[in-house]
């Protein structure tokens, strides 16, 4: 995802750590709204402009 890297730049970590991917995942997750959720919708959109930010900001909140 093109956030992890963004987010990984802004951070300036030198590694992207299993615990980053998996807070990049939680993040993305998260922009599913629960009642919009089901067995066909897990994931936002593919062109969700909210998912970039939402992960950068993830790996940042996460290397601090």
């Amino acid at each position: 995802f093109p956030g992890i890297f963004k987010g990984a730049l802004k951070a300036r970590v030198k590694q992207i750590t299993e615990e980053m991917k998996l807070a990049a995942a939680n993040a993305i997750a998260s922009l599913v709204p629960d009642d919009e959720l089901g067995e066909n919708n897990i994931l936002p959109q593919a062109f969700d402009p909210r998912v970039s930010e939402i992960v950068s900001q993830a790996i940042i909140d996460h290397a601090k």
